[in-house]
């Protein structure tokens, strides 16, 4: 496979209940109005940026069962994440890890750690 600008994150696997974060701008207003004041990312440690790829959740402990007519697909189950690319979201700094990739910065993020999130849909 060929790398593009497109899909050169394809590569990346997220797991478990992280998030891949690209922060945007401390002072970028979004279009919805949503804004972090320059005084709370301070006081508080909080950042904003946008999900660009989730893990698959919270792994859902199975059973122990050996039975010959399950698939392997059916070994772990998995609690989705609220997160979902494309989300903007505004998160904690304490826990999370920043991360580069090809010259730009991304942070990994715990669920728990996010506090809001706004969604670009219809309601």
């Amino acid at each position: 496979m060929h790398l593009t600008p497109d899909n050169r994150l394809k590569k990346l696997i997220v797991i478990g209940d992280r998030l891949l974060i690209k922060p945007s701008r401390p002072d970028e207003k979004m279009a919805s109005g949503l804004y972090l004041p320059p005084g709370v990312q301070e006081k508080e440690k909080v950042q904003q940026g946008y999900v660009i790829k989730t893990g698959p959740g919270y792994a859902i402990p199975m059973p122990v069962e050996d039975e010959a007519w399950k698939g392997e697909d059916e070994k772990v189950k998995y609690v989705p994440l609220q997160a979902k690319e494309g989300d903007l979201a505004i998160f904690l700094l304490s826990g999370v890890t920043e991360v580069m990739y090809e010259n730009e910065k991304y942070f990994i993020v715990p669920q728990s750690a996010i506090l809001m999130l706004e969604r670009e849909e219809d309601l």
